[in-house]
């Protein structure tokens, strides 16, 4: 014979693969046979020895039946499914004894079978009344993770109906296809049970709500025996599915672990010891080998000439007592163990180890229960707003609602708005549009880099002259085919202006020269006006396109299952882009006006070319007379000084010298820098005046043009898509048509895994209410 230590771990740790949860298995069991015992007088006979079934036993605490009713009602609630309520597992391997060891606690026959006749969980929930004995039987289904309760069969007033509803209830939950096809109903009339079974094991669990006056108060759950083998014929994934499904119950903390081991496999049935080997089981009993937390338990259940003798619940529970009695080893066994042996002892201790977990987790519980409460609460506030029950009237407050925001946007919201989006895209077009200004230089071709124009000082005050600066050596700017001398980027140099302006002169005098000159310098100005139009337009549109989509799904992204959103971004974009179309042809119209030179600004016209021209002159003549120009540039008018009698003024000099003189022989009020028409002319006047002229324009014309442009495109594009909006959404629709109300109930059908999340955090917050309920009723 193996070792009895080494045979038990190696059953329990090995075979069952509980070993994670072997520390907290609070009870072992050892029984005889799985037998039944008649349940047709076992009331009478409890009623007449005034003992309660199980846990009613009257000699219970008032405080621990009340904390068995508590955790009893918590579980009717369904509150099991979201928190850790104590409960008791009834687990171990096939035909280990569990079903005769509950009937012993409960007083209900369960089905029996040779080999495995648990083959889903069976659930108990016992409670006492003083109403009439009634079993209300139903199975509780996991569909996408959720339990579904389902009622099967009416209530059962007669005992003896029990074992075979439980036999239809396991039928129903093995065969899930024809559950759904033919309903519940089906198993509870139909006489083939268990002939076929789809499944051969289930999560799903059979739940019986008993209750009578002679019934515990108690909670505890029969889960199919661990098994080792399934044979020839048996599926080998039943083995970890049965292991899985014991592990999923007895892993939770609040689990308490009725582990029994059937003596005939195991220790072999305490009343078939061989002699001499009493010891080895005795050892057990006083906790000295695979000692567990709350010992082992020896229970002796009836044997088969007694079942067929129909011995009663009280007949078997006096025959165990008289066995542990008289038998040689047990009887001997110090007074101190013999709380360990029989199903009475057994119970007791149960139910005292039950209700103190009970009583140590119900603060826990109130508090995982408020928690959840909360929780759940904010889970379904962030869900999106249930369906009305009229839709029309939704979904027209929802286009409303967004037109409204869409105008407001439009309009110009603080921070991070379109506006905002759009500013940044307008500069940079203000930006490419000014450094098409001509680069004009007043100096020959043939100095190259050498020479270069210094920076209109009187552009400061109005914008960064920088912007329309580029680097001296850097003539990479020229596009190569263009022939015209308008290139951004590039220099025009005097003698090449003179040039241009000598090749167009038809009838002309002499020293004038036709304005098709500045025309044709003009048109090529803004030749290149286009493309920066055309990129402003494409950028604005896709800015606005991008948070029209964003405030579309804002509105309507939680609604139905978004039919909606998806259809009035169809009829929103094809109403963009008619307002694209629409803003292109005002550019065209805009660009092609600009064709032709005219202003009616002619008073900043002329003060631009004024500044131009003394401009572009000074730096020539500074570059031909450096050291007049550079005199007339650092002359400073001597301050007046008073002169006391016989002082001799001072002697001026350079220039102060040359204007003293003028003023001397009448010439007064000459300027410094009129002296500078004392340079001899080079000729190249007329080109100056050509410079200034186109120079002066372009500063008028860009102003006008970099306004025009973002102004068309607003007031085309950007309002554009909130003007008539809401008429382009009701008739794309067709919310107001003679459909409308079926379009918008089709609209309006929620997505069903939102609608399915509402209904489950719905069902939650229910059963954490209701227990919260039953928790009131007690206090802390």
């Amino acid at each position: 014979m193996p070792s009895l230590t080494s045979y038990i771990s190696k059953r329990l740790k090995t075979v069952l693969n509980i070993a994670p949860y072997i520390s907290k298995i609070p009870f072992v069991t050892m029984s005889s046979e799985s037998t039944e015992f008649s349940t047709d007088d076992s009331c009478s006979d409890v009623m007449e020895n005034n003992q309660g079934i199980g846990l009613s036993n009257p000699a219970l605490s008032q405080s621990s039946r009340q904390m068995l009713d508590l955790v009893n009602r918590l579980h009717t609630t369904g509150v099991q499914v979201d928190i850790d309520l104590p409960q008791i597992a009834v687990i171990g391997s096939q035909s280990a004894g569990k079903s005769s060891l509950i009937e012993s606690i409960s007083g209900i026959t369960l089905p029996r079978a040779a080999g495995t006749c648990t083959r889903c969980p069976t659930e108990c929930r016992l409670s006492r009344s003083s109403g009439i004995w009634q079993c209300a039987v139903s199975l509780r289904i996991f569909v996408d993770g959720k339990m579904r309760t389902e009622k099967f069969g009416d209530v059962i007033t007669d005992r003896s109906q029990v074992e075979d509803r439980i036999k239809r209830a396991q039928w129903a939950i093995l065969n899930p296809s024809v559950r759904s096809a033919k309903g519940v109903r089906h198993f509870l009339t139909g006489n083939d049970h268990g002939s076929a079974l789809e499944l051969s094991f289930s999560n799903d669990f059979v739940s019986l709500q008993i209750s009578g006056p002679d019934v515990a108060d108690l909670s505890f759950c029969d889960l199919p025996g661990l098994i080792a083998g399934v044979g020839m014929t048996g599926n080998i994934g039943d083995i970890d599915l049965v292991k899985n499904l014991v592990a999923s119950y007895i892993k939770r903390p609040s689990c308490i672990i009725l582990l029994t081991v059937a003596c005939e496999s195991v220790l072999t049935k305490p009343d078939r010891i061989p002699t001499g080997e009493e010891p080895n089981w005795i050892s057990l009993i006083r906790n000295e080998k695979e000692p567990l937390e709350n010992g082992w338990y020896c229970v002796k259940q009836p044997s088969s000439a007694q079942i067929n003798a129909g011995i009663t619940w009280a007949g078997a529970r006096k025959s165990e007592t008289e066995f542990f009695a008289s038998t040689a080893s047990w009887s001997e066994l110090d007074s101190i163990y013999h709380k360990y042996l029989g199903t009475g002892n057994l119970v007791e201790r149960l139910s005292t180890i039950l209700s103190d977990l009970i009583s140590k987790r119900l603060p826990k519980i109130q508090d995982e229960i408020e928690k959840s409460i909360l929780a759940t609460r904010e889970a379904l506030s962030r869900l999106p707003k249930a369906p009305s029950d009229d839709p029309r009237n939704e979904i027209a407050t929802l286009l409303h609602s967004f037109v409204r925001d869409l105008a407001k946007h439009v309009e110009g919201v603080p921070e991070n708005g379109l506006l905002q989006l759009i500013r940044p895209a307008q500069e940079t077009f203000r930006h490419d549009v000014r450094i098409t200004a001509p680069q004009f230089q007043p100096f020959e071709k043939r100095y190259g880099n050498k020479k270069s124009l210094g920076k209109a000082q009187f552009l400061s005050t109005e914008e960064n002259p920088d912007e329309f600066q580029f680097d001296p050596a850097d003539d990479s700017h020229d596009s190569e085919g263009d022939t015209s001398l308008v290139v951004t980027g590039k220099k025009i140099y005097i003698d090449e202006v003179l040039e241009r302006a000598n090749r167009a002169r038809t009838r002309e005098l002499p020293g004038n020269y036709p304005f098709v000159v500045q025309d044709t310098f003009i048109k090529a100005i803004i030749k290149k006006w286009h493309s920066p139009a055309q990129t402003l337009c494409r950028t604005v549109f896709h800015i606005l396109a991008d948070h029209v989509r964003r405030l579309v799904h804002q509105h309507f992204g939680s609604f139905g299952q978004g039919q909606l959103e998806q259809r009035v971004k169809v009829l929103l974009t094809d109403h963009l882009n008619k307002c694209m179309k629409r803003t292109e042809e005002r550019l065209e119209w805009l660009i092609s006006i600009e064709d032709r030179p005219f202003s009616l600004n002619t008073h900043y016209l002329a003060d631009y070319k004024e500044k131009f021209l003394a401009h572009y002159r000074f730096a020539r003549e500074k570059d031909r007379s450096p050291q007049l120009m550079n005199a007339i540039t650092d002359f400073t008018p001597a301050p007046v000084q008073y002169l006391g009698r016989g002082s001799t003024p001072p002697v001026p000099s350079g220039i102060a010298k040359i204007l003293a003189g003028l003023a001397e022989i009448g010439f007064n009020g000459v300027t410094p820098e009129k002296l500078s028409k004392l340079i001899e002319p080079d000729g190249m006047e007329p080109a100056l005046v050509i410079m200034a002229e186109v120079r002066a324009y372009f500063q008028v014309a860009y102003k006008r043009f970099a306004d025009n442009v973002p102004l068309a495109i607003d007031h085309e594009l950007v309002y554009g898509i909130e003007r008539g909006v809401l008429q382009v959404l009701n008739g794309g629709l067709g919310i107001n048509s003679i459909e409308g109300h079926r379009i918008c109930k089709d609209l309006a059908q929620e997505n069903p895994t939102i609608a399915g999340r509402r209904e489950e955090l719905t069902k939650k917050l229910e059963r954490m209410h209701a227990a919260s309920r039953q928790l009131l009723q007690i206090g802390f």
